[in-house]
């Protein structure tokens, strides 16, 4: 594997250093090894699988309120995402930066994406599938989220939203204050 730095402090960049032969090719994901060596947290309690019928389908952006934060672990496992985070943390300097990249299941890159990051993504296929490894299991009352349009941000996203859930349509808007994001009633 090669992790190399994103642009926002803490996350990384994952990707597979393939062994090719004539049956294609094998290459490690994962490694606690590898990982722990750049003093990343790996200890993965739940897998996720996200499917997306539409194109523009956008889930995000999420995030879980203390004591449950999480790390997310995301991979594109069929078709293609535009996967963005947001770095939420007030002590960082790199506060209410966002950073997005392609994932897709031709390139094979994840993301490792810190506690205290707001987390979201748009497919740019049909049929995509989005692999989420995480530290901490999905605890719904401490679940949150930010508007994807949030101004504060200023996200670019590469397609118009063609779905996207009601619980995402009403999260408030950051306030300035980390995890200051909630529903709206």
């Amino acid at each position: 594997m090669t992790i190399t730095p994103a642009p926002l402090a803490g996350a990384w960049i994952i990707d597979v250093e393939k062994k090719h032969d004539e049956r294609g090719f094998f290459a490690r994901s994962f490694c606690v090894e590898e990982l722990g060596a750049k003093g990343l947290e790996t200890a993965i309690v739940q897998t996720n699988v996200s499917f997306n019928h539409r194109k523009g389908t956008l889930r995000g952006m999420h995030f879980q309120r203390a004591p449950f934060e999480e790390v997310k672990i995301v991979r594109c496992t069929r078709g293609a995402i535009f996967d963005v985070m947001v770095d939420l943390r007030p002590e960082s300097p790199t506060l209410g930066k966002w950073f997005g990249v392609e994932l897709s299941e031709d390139n094979h890159r994840a993301l490792y994406i810190p506690k205290r990051f707001g987390h979201g993504f748009q497919s740019l296929t049909d049929g995509s599938e989005v692999l989420y490894m995480v530290t901490q299991y999905y605890t719904p009352a401490h679940a949150s989220g930010l508007p994807y349009d949030d101004p504060a941000f200023g996200i670019t996203w590469p397609l118009p939203v063609s779905v996207m859930s009601a619980a995402d349509r009403g999260w408030k808007p950051f306030a300035g204050s980390p995890f200051a994001g909630g529903r709206t009633t």
